[in-house]
């Protein structure tokens, strides 16, 4: 006779290193905007495994094409040309107006690799210590490099010491930048996000986009955005920079570009494209046929879908109807953000939402405390927006509520 499974699984991990405020969940499979637990439990995943399921889960397309891949070859090594890495590099490159691309397979990596980059660039011109302008409220990663760019004392805590070069400024103030850098001769870059994500889903104006580039080529420093998380038509644009008209030296990719495959890239202008020579810079994984299978068919069903339109059309009816039913409560701060990255900011801490939220069928993150996170596929319908809506905001009226 066949043991009789349990009625309820527990989701734990007692092997795996405690690096992670897990929720009581693990998820067996997905379909679209939805996923299930191994209880068989459904929810609305608004967060889109944190900007990554392009596509959403389980798009017939999709899962095609990495089965036909996997069938033929997964690794290679960059010892050998990659065909599918000069098909993703071109298409990047045909979206993006820049020049060349190197692959990886994470956010941390393209932006360890970008602020290699910045280095190597003030080096070539002679600086022996060059400097990185980066922002407050920034994360770019928790590499010691990358962890050193960020704007969070909390996530650097205890993890010191840092490594320096590092010049750090308040967001959209070109006078603070130029205060911040006036006659130092080693400043090489201006290194920052198009809208912070983990720092609470804080925009760059387009004026200062546009500012930050005449600047940059007034003194000779390379631009380099990061769009790790606002980039692959999250808000209806491939790069969130180009609402703003202009062009980066160095893009940093990475989460939605694979739909969930490790996909990691930095996508370079002229100025950028010709920095690292044969042995300056390198991966084991990145690039691989299966990662690259993915870029390509990612962008292939965006394309096809027209998500970067639905992008708008979705995040807007959902800024809307977000405002309509949270807009007057005492306790709302404003909604930030573009297309399906939006960030509501409350004026208390709300990260017991995640929880609540979860128990009622719904996925959301909780980011810099006070500002709750919906990053969801692109494919995202209204009827889908309007059940977020219908599922968060009685929530957070009961917080706001509590104490008063």
């Amino acid at each position: 006779m066949t043991a009789a499974l349990p009625d309820h699984i527990e989701a734990a991990s007692p092997h795996v290193m405690n690096t992670y405020g897990r929720l009581p969940i693990a998820l067996s499979h997905g379909q679209g905007c939805r996923v299930w637990d191994v209880n068989g439990k459904s929810y609305l995943d608004a967060l889109g495994g944190i900007a990554v399921n392009t596509v959403g889960h389980n798009h017939p397309q999709l899962v095609a094409a990495l089965r036909d891949q996997i069938g033929k070859i997964i690794h290679s090594s960059n010892y050998y040309h990659v065909p599918l890495q000069e098909t993703l590099a071109a298409k990047l490159v045909e979206l993006s107006g820049l020049e060349n691309v190197f692959f990886c397979s994470t956010g941390l990596e393209a932006n360890e690799a970008a602020l290699k980059l910045a280095r190597k660039f003030g080096h070539d011109k002679g600086i022996e210590r060059p400097e990185i302008v980066v922002y407050e409220k920034a994360f770019h990663g928790r590499s010691i490099a990358t962890l050193s760019a960020t704007g969070n004392p909390k996530v650097q805590a205890g993890f010191g010491p840092l490594v320096e070069g590092f010049i750090r400024v308040p967001i959209n103030d070109i006078n603070e930048l130029k205060a911040a850098t006036e006659g130092n001769p080693n400043v090489v870059a201006v290194f920052f996000e198009a809208i912070q994500g983990e720092g609470g889903i804080h925009s760059m104006t387009d004026d200062y986009l546009r500012q930050a580039r005449a600047l940059c080529d007034e003194r000779d420093w390379l631009l380099m955005i990061d769009e790790v998380q606002c980039g692959m038509g999250r808000t209806g644009k491939w790069f969130a920079h180009q609402w703003s008209g202009i062009k980066p030296d160095v893009m940093p990719l990475a989460k939605g570009l694979g739909s969930g495959v490790p996909v990691g890239a930095v996508v370079a202008g002229p100025r950028a494209a010709h920095i690292f020579a044969p042995g300056n810079h390198g991966t084991t994984f990145g690039g691989n046929p299966l990662a690259m299978r993915a870029g390509v068919e990612t962008i292939r069903i965006m394309e096809e879908d027209g998500l970067l339109e639905n992008a708008v059309t979705v995040g807007n009816h959902l800024r809307a109807a977000l405002t309509r039913e949270l807009g007057d409560l005492p306790g709302f701060r404003e909604i930030r953000g573009r297309g399906l990255m939006l960030g509501i900011e409350l004026t208390k801490p709300c990260g017991a939402l995640v929880t609540q939220a979860a128990e009622n069928g719904l996925l959301i993150s909780v980011t810099a405390d006070t500002v709750i996170r919906m990053v969801p596929s692109l494919i995202m319908t209204t009827a889908e927006a309007d059940e977020v809506v219908a599922i968060l905001c009685p929530l957070v009226r009961q917080l706001l509520q509590e104490g008063v």
